[in-house]
């Protein structure tokens, strides 16, 4: 079936030539601040031109002509995540709590599992999947950036173990795979790509998955379907499906928005470039009997010693850690939680990843311009020779980014070889 005619079954003839012909229009680029590392006014200050999104607090458009955010050192840094702009809403209106126990079933590169632990101010537990062992590696480069420390990253077929995990987790970000119509602007081969033979047999895939996932979700637990598609098939009539066969599976309002397209069916909502600033996608809230109600956590002030002060795992030399204990049976475990240090002799090791989950350094070197370009080429640094020789943690405009160990008035680099030879713009 040809593109177009495919939409018929919920689309006017002039909706979709709206729709077609928005993929014409000039891509979108934006951006999640972590707010933990830099407030908005202040990144502001280095970038002044940003746009506040519509619906996400720490969300902002910008220009990547006027700013290549992803060649500045504050990237590295994990001061923010580029995110598209429609696909940074289906956190926000999953609203996860500090305590939940979250699952993001097909969570790479990671967007999503990064805002969610950013809203969950890294407490609770995410456990972030993707089937594809090879896009795990992504997940996990960018959870250690954005210095994200309450998420296990697991590659599994939930499909296979949900059994295990009935009636489980308090909040489930099901973002599908699908044909992805919804990025037809955004990449060309994606539409070279497209067939509605793919439509159905994503279709298929989706109502399995979004089934498991209800089965594994806490009675007033809330569960968001998303896709970058604009078929029905995908889209509204996998949750349809999901209704017919679980009695408990209830629609959650998404207020309207003359950003959101609703169709007759009213479920969910979807975003078109022609009415929202961002790629296409489709979201909908379910939730599993009445919402239960829930009073954040108290939130821990992070520290070294308040990492080790939660549930503690060690393999081999190597310590992780996350907030609290959770169940993990039958999870194939890329990474628990944050990993805090390896054990070399005598010598315990502090991770590239604690250095960026960390806020209150006991010990920090703050780095020039040119001082931390060299540390990240993998350079040492040399320094007063009365410095004292020990661990330390290195900043940047005050913002901590790797540990180091001064050895006889040097810096030892301890920057990991696979991030070395970027070159980085130093704001």
């Amino acid at each position: 079936m040809e593109f177009k005619k495919h939409l018929e079954k919920y689309l006017s003839s002039e909706e979709i030539e709206k729709l077609v012909n928005s993929f014409n229009f000039k891509d979108e680029h934006s951006l999640l601040l972590n707010t933990k590392k830099m407030s908005a006014e202040k990144f502001k200050e280095y970038f002044p031109n940003i746009e506040q999104h519509p619906f996400v607090d720490n969300g902002f458009y910008y220009n990547k002509d006027e700013y290549d955010l992803g060649k500045n050192f504050f990237h590295e840094m994990g001061v923010y995540y580029l995110q598209e702009p429609s696909a940074m809403i289906v956190s926000s209106l999953l609203n996860p709590l500090p305590g939940d126990i979250v699952l993001d079933m097909c969570a790479a590169p990671g967007g999503k599992a990064v805002q969610a632990a950013l809203r969950m101010e890294n407490q609770g537990v995410i456990i972030a999947n993707d089937l594809s062992k090879s896009r795990t590696g992504i997940l996990l480069n960018n959870i250690e950036r954005m210095g994200i420390s309450n998420t296990i990253i697991t590659n599994n077929d939930f499909t296979n173990i949900s059994h295990q995990y009935t009636n489980y987790f308090d909040k489930i970000i099901l973002d599908a795979p699908c044909s992805g119509s919804g990025m037809f602007r955004k990449d060309e081969r994606m539409l070279e790509d497209w067939s509605y033979q793919k439509v159905i047999k994503n279709a298929e895939i989706q109502k399995q998955l979004i089934i498991h996932a209800f089965d594994m979700l806490k009675q007033g637990g809330v569960l968001i379907y998303s896709t970058c598609s604009y078929s029905y098939e995908e889209d509204e009539e996998v949750v349809q499906y999901l209704l017919e066969n679980k009695d408990e599976a209830t629609l959650l309002d998404i207020p309207d928005n003359p950003s959101f397209y609703k169709s007759k069916a009213n479920i969910g909502i979807h975003l078109f470039p022609f009415l929202f600033r961002g790629e296409g996608h489709y979201i909908c809230l379910i939730s599993k009997g009445q919402v239960a109600a829930k009073t954040p956590q108290k939130v821990y002030k992070k520290s070294i010693n308040a990492i080790k002060n939660g549930y503690l795992q060690q393999f081999g030399d190597t310590l992780f850690a996350i907030p609290v204990e959770v169940k993990t049976k039958g999870m194939n475990i890329i990474r628990f939680g944050v990993k805090i240090s390896t054990i070399k002799g005598k010598d315990e090791i502090y991770s590239y990843h604690l250095s960026h989950c960390i806020e209150n350094c006991t010990r920090a070197l703050d780095l020039l311009d040119s001082s931390a370009c060299a540390y990240t080429k993998g350079e040492q640094i040399s320094l007063n020779a009365n410095a004292e020789n020990g661990i330390i943690f290195l900043t940047y405009k005050n913002i901590p980014f790797a540990t180091s160990k001064i050895v006889n008035g040097s810096l030892k680099n301890h920057y990991p070889i696979y991030l070395r030879n970027k070159k980085f713009i130093f704001s």
